[in-house]
């Protein structure tokens, strides 16, 4: 399993020179199975250069959407395989008991916000409200549960070959509790990190951010450090960068942070273009 990061940013995109090394792409992940089937987790913006590093002679691809907040479908229509005929794109979403996939979708995708209608994508497109239980795409056996986060929201457990990873792109499994972390069983997302080989969690705020922000839907590093003990992880990558955080203040919150949980485990900030190989 190989694990590309292309978006790593949350909220907003924040393209420069002050977020070169972190990135400034908004949330997308792409995982490729040794069978080279293709999950794109997430078409923040991002999926744009996904889409042109995908091989040409690909004739499916998934993208695997946790909720539809702008900064995680705004490069959608700017993934390539959309305008080809010969592709299949296959996209999941979380179900909603206000309006159907398609229809919460062509919001964005239509005028006045986009020039191209959703139904007039020219690729062969499906559209999946996210199943109960496990599915199967490819390798790849994948299992998501709703997680803390304003609107409907998951998260998602990648299973193949006896490798895992779990990403929860935006999580606050801090909201409600007098002490972080408490009983898993109780705790959002757990069962979906449990033992994970690697865990990409969201970590937008510091400690002290973290108290102005209690219900925003998000966690503080040091919550996701806790969280990723509790789970049991092998490593764990801190995501979801807050927008205002520079390079050098995200290298320092990180290094603060690790000096003050001392985690068991190996911990790495996302790093767009970065990728890992789980065997």
């Amino acid at each position: 399993m190989k694990v590309t990061f292309y978006g790593t940013r949350g909220s907003l995109a924040t393209p420069g020179r002050a977020t070169q090394r972190y990135g400034g792409n908004t949330s997308c992940v792409l995982v490729r199975g040794a069978d080279g089937t293709a999950l794109v987790l997430d078409a923040g913006t991002g999926i744009r250069t996904a889409g042109v590093d995908l091989p040409r002679d690909l004739r499916r691809v998934d993208i695997l959407l946790t909720h539809l907040h702008m900064d995680h479908i705004q490069g959608l229509g700017f993934f390539g395989p959309l305008y080809n005929p010969a592709v299949e794109v296959h996209i999941w979403g979380p179900a909603s008991a206000t309006a159907a996939l398609d229809a919460r979708l062509s919001r964005y995708l239509s005028p006045p916000l986009f020039p191209v209608l959703l139904r007039d994508l020219p690729c062969r497109l499906a559209l999946h409200d996210v199943p109960d239980g496990e599915a199967a795409i490819g390798p790849f056996r994948i299992l998501a549960e709703s997680v803390c986060h304003p609107g409907p929201t998951v998260g998602y457990r990648l299973s193949e070959g006896g490798v895992v990873m779990t990403y929860i792109s935006d999580h606050e499994p801090a909201l409600g509790a007098r002490r972080f972390p408490g009983e898993p069983e109780w705790t959002s997302g757990w069962e979906l990190a449990r033992a994970a080989d690697l865990l990409i969690h969201d970590a937008q705020y510091t400690r002290e951010e973290y108290a102005s922000h209690v219900g925003w839907g998000h966690s503080s590093l040091s919550d996701a450090v806790a969280f990723g003990a509790l789970a049991g992880v092998n490593r764990l990558v801190l995501f979801h960068h807050d927008p205002a955080r520079d390079d050098e203040a995200l290298s320092a919150a990180v290094a603060a942070t690790l000096a003050e949980t001392r985690p068991a485990f190996e911990v790495i900030a996302a790093t767009e273009g970065a990728s890992l190989t789980l065997e």
